[in-house]
């Protein structure tokens, strides 16, 4: 691999990364979760990220894209650390998931697709997060909130925003809780 590529993951990312293609009989195999996992260190797909599983797992950039636009899953720009997914789809949207979508965004000053100015929290609208018996529901990074209600909005970003800010490494992506009252609580 290039200098440039050997930078762009963390060493222990490039080590999971090795193991994920020796585990599978053909390396293809392991396109998908690499995206992901690239994507769960990076933030999102980069051309650079693209050239460097394209580089790992013997392929050509072209056949990296078709597979990574495929899917929804997979950014292609910046999000926020904590990337709210709202689902309206129809189950959820009869269960009041247009009135969250429009809390979020008046909680977070951003409209949909946008990142906060502090790039804490980035808003996405999605189609359906498999919650439809718990409707409405959302997504965050891969945490589930469901049986929600606009009032709740406040206290999942309260939450969220305590974990930006706790001691540690701040690397985790255990969701927080909004309690009855709307207070932030660890999931």
């Amino acid at each position: 691999m290039s200098e440039e590529t050997m930078t762009l993951l963390s060493p222990e990312m490039e080590a999971r990364l090795d193991a994920l293609a020796a585990r599978y009989a053909v390396k293809r195999s392991a396109l998908v979760p690499m995206l992901l996992y690239a994507q769960d260190e990076i933030g999102y797909i980069s051309d650079a990220v693209i050239a460097e599983v394209a580089e790992r797992l013997g392929l050509t950039e072209l056949e990296v894209r078709n597979v990574a636009t495929y899917y929804s899953m997979l950014r292609f720009k910046p999000v926020g650390r904590f990337h709210v997914q709202v689902c309206t789809n129809i189950s959820c949207m009869l269960r009041g998931a247009n009135e969250i979508y429009e809390r979020f965004q008046q909680e977070l000053g951003v409209a949909g697709g946008g990142v906060t100015a502090d790039g804490l929290f980035s808003l996405e609208e999605v189609e359906c997060i498999g919650a439809c018996s718990w409707a409405p529901a959302i997504q965050v990074n891969y945490d589930f909130h469901d049986e929600l209600t606009p009032e709740l909005v406040a206290g999942i970003l309260a939450g969220y925003r305590e974990q930006a800010w706790a001691p540690g490494d701040g690397s985790s992506s255990q969701g927080c809780k909004a309690d009855a009252e709307g207070k932030g609580t660890n999931a």
